[in-house]
């Protein structure tokens, strides 16, 4: 992304002749293809990257071998338009991209239950699916250059229909590493944190090390340093793994078993993926709290202060009605 000082947008103008009308379809899907959205007509942002530039430059090369005309141009905006709005066109183009992979990612989940057994023809066809799938999946990753929330619904929903393939890799099995291991380090994880990523957060501090660390980082780009646990990020320790959320996975790893946390790993499974696997209905509720946070709260430390009171009122609720039943 743009260093400080810079201007932190590319922009291409353009001016597409009125035929062959083709050329202004092919100038389109292009666009579409690389990322870029319209901040107006025939005005199209991407972030100040070397990789947005040599695409916009092939992107103005097409233009004008056609018959057009083209330029790009570094840019801040003062008036009009904030950054913050331009960010948020980019998220808006990348969860109708991802939502539409969930869709369809919903479709095969119903279309080859957990229930029913693939024969020969059915594997084959789910193969192709999710093989298709998860390529669009790596595509729209490319594009997603400020970590949309869509992408975790639609890598859980993918991740479910390669496990339905491949039942026998879901990790049940793995040894819990020793807990000494995990204390006394600093934990990696995203800007702008979300209901998944603040649960991690409290079950870490609450369960794992009481004197954790957090740092949050941008999505793309981030080296770790020595002695960093990376969680619910790209290429992290901790990440979705098949239908399971981070939190999940965390429970599931570390082997935590206290009472009161699985279900609170099924409201945030439901709430992160979107696919409503467990139907608790706790999540609408925790859900709207969660959003609220994020909208009122936009620092990554306040959000984590106010979501991890969240999650520990639920995990003594919870925790409380299990020893009841016990009683």
């Amino acid at each position: 992304m743009a260093q400080p000082n810079e201007q932190p947008w590319l922009l291409l103008i353009h001016n597409l002749p009125p035929k062959p009308d083709y050329l202004r379809v092919k100038i389109w899907r292009r666009l579409q293809r690389i990322g870029a959205v319209a901040i107006k007509n025939s005005v199209y942002a991407m972030p100040r990257t070397d990789q947005s530039l040599e695409d916009l430059q092939w992107t103005l090369r097409e233009i004008k071998e056609g018959g057009g005309d083209a330029s790009i141009c570094e840019a801040g905006f003062l008036e009009g338009i904030s950054n913050d709005q331009v960010e948020a066109l980019f998220h808006t183009a990348r969860d109708a991209d991802y939502a539409a992979i969930a869709e369809a990612a919903k479709e095969q989940l119903q279309k080859f239950p957990v229930s029913k057994a693939l024969n020969e023809a059915h594997a084959g066809e789910l193969e192709a699916d999710v093989t298709r799938l998860r390529r669009r999946l790596n595509e729209v990753v490319a594009i997603d250059f400020f970590d949309s929330l869509g992408r975790q619904s639609a890598e859980g929903l993918v991740g479910s229909l390669e496990a339905r393939l491949n039942p026998h890799a879901s990790g049940e099995d793995d040894a819990a590493p020793p807990s000494s291991e995990y204390r006394g380090r600093v934990w990696v994880t995203r800007k702008g944190i979300h209901v998944d990523r603040m649960a991690c957060a409290w079950l870490i501090k609450r369960f794992i090390d009481p004197e954790a660390k957090f740092k949050f980082v941008p999505a793309r780009g981030y080296q770790p340093e020595k002695r960093e646990i990376r969680f619910d990020m790209f290429e992290a320790d901790f990440t979705h793994e098949g239908d399971r959320c981070t939190f999940e996975v965390l429970l599931n790893r570390l082997k935590l078993n206290a009472p009161g946390l699985h279900p609170i790993g099924e409201i945030v499974h439901d709430i992160d993926l979107k696919d409503s696997k467990f139907g608790r209905p706790e999540a609408p509720g925790i859900e709207r709290l969660i959003t609220g946070i994020c909208t009122l709260h936009k620092d990554d430390e306040s959000r984590l202060a106010r979501g991890s009171g969240i999650f520990e009122d639920l995990h003594g609720a919870f925790a409380r009605r299990t020893r009841d039943k016990q009683d």
